[in-house]
């Protein structure tokens, strides 16, 4: 089960204030909304939330909102926006559920090996980091084990391959590669060695002297 985090939030009374401006005050724009609240744009302790958001699988924890000391709301983040070219989180979207209705989100997947495939000289291609689920909110886990310990060179693992916790399930293709073990590719390199010869013209005719 994910855990669930307490969040102390602000009223953002001045919507139109830009993000830079907000950030020199060192706070992070939001807004929660949903089901069970009216839209409200709000503003976090950035460096706190940044810790926060920096956590694998944060799209999968629950999160108890509180707007200005008021009864705190559950919510899970539905969306975080990040400055195309810094990589600087700008803004986040929470959203308001219920702990009765099941919810749809993002879990990374939890390697484990190494493989026999790996250990017989093989190589471990990951096509999947992340799978989308759908649980209560109560039963989301932090991720999804993969044990890839029995896999063999030439074998793979598929979505419906995995055994997520009781209450989870899984939302993607079964028939999609998660993860396979291949044999290692030797680089050719074609090396060329050209003998370069430094020979003398060969003489075809000498003219002759006449006196």
């Amino acid at each position: 089960m994910t855990e669930t985090i307490e969040i102390a939030a602000e009223s953002r009374t001045k919507v139109g204030k830009s993000a830079k401006a907000l950030a020199r005050e060192g706070k992070l724009p939001a807004v929660l909304y949903g089901a069970t609240v009216e839209s409200k744009p709000i503003q976090l302790d950035r460096h706190e939330f940044e810790q926060i958001a920096s956590r694998e699988g944060v799209t999968a924890t629950l999160f108890k909102v509180s707007v200005d000391g008021h009864k705190p709301v559950n919510a899970m983040i539905k969306e975080l926006a990040h400055d195309p070219v810094k990589g600087t989180l700008l803004h986040v979207d929470f959203w308001a559920i219920k702990m009765n209705q099941p919810v749809t989100t993002v879990v990374p997947l939890n390697f484990i090996g190494p493989s026999a495939g790996e250990k017989a000289g093989g190589v471990m291609l990951h096509e999947l980091r992340e799978v989308h689920i759908e649980a209560l909110p109560a039963d989301l886990p932090e991720h999804i084990d993969v044990d890839t310990t029995s896999l063999e060179v030439g074998e793979s693992l598929h979505v419906g391959d995995l055994k997520p916790p009781a209450g989870v399930k899984l939302l993607d293709d079964p028939e999609t590669i998660v993860c396979s073990v291949t044999t290692p590719q030797k680089g050719v390199e074609a090396e060329e060695e050209a003998a370069v010869e430094a020979a003398e013209p060969e003489v075809i005719g000498k003219a002759s002297e006449e006196e």
